[in-house]
């Protein structure tokens, strides 16, 4: 690719005597002159490398050169009128600037960073005049944070690891417009840790309220996706929710989250009780065996079960799931006794979605957690701490399930 001896002339003139940043980088700089007759050189050459015969040379087969047509660039500095070849069988399609595309360089990367950060159209349109100076409409801004659509799509379909030892599983809610309507709707969250200890959001599914129902679609597309078997799995307390995901992993062990059954429980205690009553009640969940726990529950139903009745019933009869966490040593129960792993990416979530009332569909709630979950990731570095010891724990008590999936 070469440019045009006169073309390169006039830059190395505009070079030589230019004396301020506009001179350089303004609307008529040099720069911008450089890199409109470069990206136009560079068209040329891959419509010559299409066609197979260099510009003025006779044609070769059927196809030849047909004039040009224009095109405006947006960059992060300004606006470039560009001239983009065509071939008369309209086959060619450029790489350096795709038919498609309307930025060029990190201004697109930019829009979508402030869009995961829960900025909305018209807040960016402002936010990018003010700060660089470009005028862009909310048309060009929510055609740029469309193409999130596609990478949502591709991630959420990605193949999973086949076991993952432990798996949390929770829902975070939402108000969305539905056929004129707003209604309340779930997005429900799937975290795991894989056999490196790393952490890794399966998906995200937005669904109405949450309900062992849905659950079960998504449980059967995680499988559909790969996942052959779940050690462990942290669930909230939804009713049916440990008999669905027995359903699509027989072998899984359940565990109802401690942390919730506390919050449901004193919703039956009267205020001035509550502070009595949770002390006897963490004699129960901090003992260090199952046996202990139950002497203790015993404790408890006896001191209050006259009183309150339904709040030791229901530990009662969530114990089998409850209970789960009393068969591991202390680094696996802290990991598995609570839910706490995904409700902390809820938080951040949370952060991100605060300046959005209501979401104009359910895509627009998934773009917004997928931007910000890749925020998120990005501290998701280093495995859980203390997984070297957790992990071989986990070959001895697993052992045959495990085995065929370690490296």
């Amino acid at each position: 690719m070469k440019l045009n001896p006169e073309v390169l002339q006039q830059l190395e003139t505009d070079l030589s005597t230019a004396k301020t940043f506009e001179d350089l980088m303004g609307k008529h700089g040099a720069i911008k002159k450089l890199l409109k007759h470069t990206l136009e050189n560079m068209l040329e050459a891959e419509l010559t490398e299409h066609l197979g015969y260099e510009k003025h040379a006779p044609a070769q087969g059927d196809n030849t050169r047909n004039g040009s047509s224009a095109k405006t660039i947006t960059t992060d500095t300004d606006r470039i009128r560009l001239k983009i070849p065509r071939d008369r069988k309209d086959e060619f399609e450029p790489i350096v600037v795709k038919k498609t595309q309307r930025t060029l360089g990190p201004i697109e990367d930019k829009i979508i960073s402030m869009y995961a950060r829960g900025m909305s159209t018209r807040d960016i349109q402002s936010h990018v005049e003010e700060i660089y100076g470009l005028e862009v409409s909310p048309t060009m801004v929510s055609n740029i944070t469309e193409k999130v659509s596609s990478m949502v799509e591709e991630w959420q379909n990605r193949p999973l690891e086949a076991l993952y030892p432990i798996v949390y599983f929770d829902a975070i809610h939402y108000k969305v417009r539905d056929n004129g309507r707003v209604v309340s709707k779930a997005a429900y969250t799937c975290l795991g840790i894989d056999l490196q200890g790393q952490k890794d959001m399966l998906g995200i599914w937005v669904g109405e309220n949450e309900g062992a129902s849905f659950w079960l679609s998504v449980l059967t597309e995680l499988r559909n996706r790969g996942v052959k078997d779940i050690l462990i799995a942290c669930v909230d307390g939804l009713k049916g929710f440990p008999e669905a995901i027995e359903s699509v992993f027989p072998k899984v062990s359940v565990q109802l989250c401690v942390i919730h059954q506390i919050r449901n429980t004193l919703r039956y205690i009267v205020w001035k009780d509550q502070k009595p009553f949770m002390k006897d009640l963490k004699a129960v969940y901090t003992a260090v065996s199952e046996e202990q726990a139950l002497r203790e529950l015993d404790k408890l139903e006896e001191a209050w079960g006259q009183k309150y009745p339904t709040a030791i019933k229901s530990w009662r009869s969530n114990w089998t799931n409850l209970a789960t966490f009393f068969q591991y040593p202390q680094e696996i129960r802290t990991l598995i006794y609570t839910t706490n792993a995904v409700e902390s990416v809820h938080r951040q979530f949370r952060k991100v979605t605060k300046t959005k009332s209501v979401f104009p569909h359910d895509d627009a709630l998934k773009k917004m957690l997928y931007l910000a979950l890749q925020g998120i990731r990005k501290k998701w570095t280093m495995p859980l701490q203390n997984w070297g010891f957790i992990i071989s724990q986990f070959s001895i008590i697993f052992e045959e399930r495990i085995t065929p999936f370690l490296k």
